[in-house]
């Protein structure tokens, strides 16, 4: 595993003390965490953006419309 520095202001820092106290793991887990699920919800994200276009040319214009057809 490699290792990241990143510079932060005190009061976030506090709060991920805070929470790592609340949750009894490490700081670095809870950013490893948060960084994960915000690269995952980037790449949804951008996949979903891409698809659009597509999904519009067979008729789905809301999420609702893909609901109903897999419903």
């Amino acid at each position: 595993m490699n290792t990241l520095s990143i510079r932060i202001p005190q009061p976030l820092r506090r709060d991920l003390e805070r929470l790592a106290r609340q949750n009894h793991l490490p700081i670095s887990d809870l950013v490893r965490d948060s960084i994960r699920q915000y690269v995952a919800a980037q790449k949804f994200q951008s996949l979903r953006n891409n698809a659009i276009p597509f999904a519009r040319q067979q008729g789905f214009l809301t999420d609702d419309d893909v609901f109903k057809a897999v419903s």
